[in-house]
């Protein structure tokens, strides 16, 4: 068991790969942004890839331990400190009864998981255990952790010194600038040729008014075909306007001139074409920028998509660990 001291913000239980098979009831899948650094974080204390585990996004918690456990603290850089003293990412930590695990800011990336060996003990909710915020669900209580709390862990079983080989750890941008990988569709075919080229060109601006609903951004105006300005009334006035459709998760949906990226939390239908998806293996990507760095898109095959997201799966294995 642990107690919560100081929550961070909006720390939130998270397993993966969240809640699958429910958005047609308008219930999106959850589960962590950083799916391949929360997978790692689990495999080198010992548990399957998809237990749940504490996402942490931009400021971390601080946690008082009330018996000895084996935890590991992977994805963005909260410069974890155990009492005071600075402790590695990507390995197999031990904290002792009464020792408290702080962490700060994050100095690279946007979120951090924390790991526990043996696991958190929470209910599922449709399967899952992963936290759906805006609808309190899962996690602990159907929110993020609170000050004062006390959360039930499962029994250590880890190692010590266990370590994630460094070539499988994801790279962290260092200037701001993240390429993420996109697949045209479900509505490619309402943008016109140059309104393809300039979203492709551009270099786009996280919003601070984003979170794990949706990614909104700022760049150029795009420009439209003449299927999106010459329509049935249904479709709506705006261009990007469509008739109520179902939206995929990774959906950068077109809200007037403003693309928003549906990442994990997003809505399951809407009004607002969807251009562009970016697929499931580009997602860590988004999960660690932060707001005010930059996307710069990249057109990917739908094969090319399959071919990243099986490669991530097989370095998300213990053949990783050492």
């Amino acid at each position: 068991m642990f107690e919560v001291i100081k929550k961070g913000l909006e720390t939130s239980l998270q397993d993966y790969p969240g809640r699958v098979g429910f958005l047609n009831q308008g219930f999106p899948p959850s589960g962590p942004m950083d799916s391949w650094s929360f997978r790692l974080a689990n495999l080198v204390v010992g548990n399957s890839a998809e237990e749940a585990a504490l996402e942490c996004q931009f400021m971390g918690p601080t946690l008082k331990f009330e018996s000895d456990h084996i935890i590991s603290i992977c994805g963005g850089d909260m410069q974890p400190k155990i009492d005071g003293v600075a402790i590695p990412l990507w390995e197999s930590i031990l904290i002792k009864a009464r020792q408290t695990l702080e962490l700060s800011f994050c100095l690279t990336g946007a979120r951090t998981y924390i790991a526990f060996s043996g696991g958190i003990k929470s209910d599922l909710w449709l399967g899952s255990k992963s936290t759906f915020h805006k609808a309190a669900i899962g996690g602990i209580e159907g929110s993020a952790i609170k000050d004062g709390q006390k959360i039930q862990l499962g029994i250590t079983t880890g190692q010590l010194g266990k370590k994630i080989k460094k070539e499988v750890i994801p790279k962290m941008s260092s200037d701001g600038l993240w390429e993420i990988e996109v697949v045209r569709g479900p509505n490619d075919d309402w943008l016109d040729n140059n309104g393809y080229e300039i979203f492709l060109a551009a270099k786009w601006k996280l919003q601070a008014r984003s979170d794990r609903t949706g990614f909104r951004l700022d760049g150029p105006l795009l420009t439209f075909n003449e299927k999106a300005t010459d329509k049935s009334p249904e479709h709506g006035y705006e261009p990007s306007n469509i008739i109520d459709q179902g939206y995929p998760v990774g959906g950068i949906n077109l809200a007037g001139q403003t693309p928003i990226i549906l990442v994990n939390d997003g809505p399951s239908m809407g009004g607002f074409i969807v251009p562009f998806t970016v697929p499931s293996a580009s997602f860590w990507k988004l999960g660690q920028a932060k707001p005010n760095e930059h996307f710069k898109f990249k057109e990917i095959s739908v094969e090319e998509s399959q071919e990243m997201r099986s490669y991530q799966t097989s370095i998300c294995s213990e053949k990783s660990i050492i």
